[in-house]
């Protein structure tokens, strides 16, 4: 049997051992993520590992009206109707193409007491979704867990369903990077949508039109936040991308006026 001062020596050793791994780990994803050849290095730390799988959450149904908001004050709630959309977007940041979970999204418009058009903002749903090649943009991204990112879409702010503009932050989740790694972190990303062609009512009761929508005018800033990762993460993604960024969504949206909320 080993003696209190043997037992004590090797549990020192082990967990200057699991200290000196922990800390390679993360020094060879930063050098994966600089382009060296870490992988099969990272795969023997984290054993064979699985796809990394990102995050659920769940998405409310487009029939759902719990996200109406309260209405502005003095206004007919006749007139008013609340809106369920649901999107399936592609988007192409930099240079990553993904396609994004469903969003769902909720907002209330109608006339205002002056006559003018009103708009309230309700809420925002989705998922993260895993980006392919994660952290390197190699196969090793897909499959050795450490390795692995998600990229979430968070609504930005600002939002008028009658000309098309509306913004978004991207939170980019992985077991490398810290919460609030994000792009569009200090300013999100503006788009300003645009009709593909003309809407599809599909149903009259439930009223369900279909559309389609993209923007390819926007500009994509760095991600920021994310730790002593950014540098090597932002030439991985491509970011600051000024042009040949897009977004692209079919969508449909169904409605109540909200007399019939009530």
């Amino acid at each position: 049997m080993w003696s209190v001062g043997a037992e004590r020596h090797a549990d020192v050793m082990s967990k200057t051992s699991a200290a000196r791994s922990s800390s390679s780990v993360v020094r060879r994803a930063a050098a994966a993520l600089a382009g060296a050849a870490v992988l099969a290095g990272a795969a023997a730390v984290c054993g064979p590992g699985v796809a990394y799988s990102a995050p659920r959450s769940t998405t409310p149904s487009a029939t759902d009206f719990s996200d109406c908001p309260a209405l502005p004050d003095g206004v007919d709630p006749a007139r008013w109707r609340c809106e369920v959309h649901t999107a399936a977007p592609r988007l192409t940041i930099g240079k990553v193409t993904v396609d994004l979970a469903p969003i769902t999204m909720t907002h209330a418009e109608g006339p205002l007491p002056d006559g003018s058009n009103g708009q309230v903002w309700g809420a925002m749903h989705t998922a993260p979704t895993a980006v392919p090649g994660g952290l390197t943009g190699t196969p090793a991204g897909d499959h050795v867990p450490v390795l692995g990112m998600a990229i979430q879409p968070e609504y930005g702010g600002r939002s008028d369903f009658y000309t098309g503009r509306f913004s978004l932050r991207f939170r980019l989740i992985g077991p490398l990077l810290p919460h609030g790694c994000t792009i569009g972190a200090s300013e999100p990303v503006d788009f300003q949508l645009k009709r593909s062609g003309p809407s599809k009512w599909v149903s009259q009761d439930p009223p369900v039109i279909e559309f389609s929508a993209y923007d390819d005018t926007f500009t994509a800033p760095a991600a920021e936040h994310c730790g002593p990762l950014a540098p090597s993460l932002n030439r991985r993604l491509g970011l600051p991308a000024a042009d040949q960024n897009l977004m692209s969504y079919d969508a449909s949206y169904t409605f109540k006026t909200y007399d019939q909320l009530t």
